[in-house]
């Protein structure tokens, strides 16, 4: 079975960085019935990042204003998911290596049931680029 691929809006979250923070920020997002199709966090300078990439994005950006949180305008990642096995995660990216477009990050994981997933940041002036060479534009 091939991988597919969809675009997907994220929005960035900064948190301190300190134990329960994207705890406190996900337990937000479940009371409000906000689902999330992908979740990235990392540190960032003295703060940490969130990427939220919900499942409604405008939901989110109402629960954003209402909670007092900066999460600044949507930007697109790639979802990636296929049938787990050897090399897979490496022929989808390889389609962004062959339109010669530069992953800015990346995180890959195991889905369970022989599955992976995968989202794939590239830089704003590339998504275009990406989702042809995806064959999702």
């Amino acid at each position: 079975m091939a991988h597919q691929v969809r675009s997907a809006e994220y929005f960035k979250l900064e948190v301190p960085d300190k134990h329960g923070e994207a705890v406190r920020a996900l337990n937000v997002l479940r009371g409000a019935g906000i689902n999330l199709l992908a979740f990235h966090g990392f540190p960032l300078r003295k703060k940490s990042q969130l990427d939220l990439v919900p499942e409604d994005g405008a939901k989110l950006k109402a629960l954003a204003k209402r909670a007092g949180w900066k999460v600044g305008a949507a930007k697109t990642c790639f979802l990636v998911s296929g049938e787990d096995r050897a090399g897979a995660l490496a022929d989808a990216l390889g389609q962004l290596g062959k339109a010669r477009v530069n992953i800015v990050a990346t995180s890959g994981v195991i889905a369970g049931e022989g599955r992976f997933g995968a989202i794939v940041w590239v830089a704003p002036r590339d998504v275009k680029k990406a989702a042809k060479a995806f064959g999702i534009a």
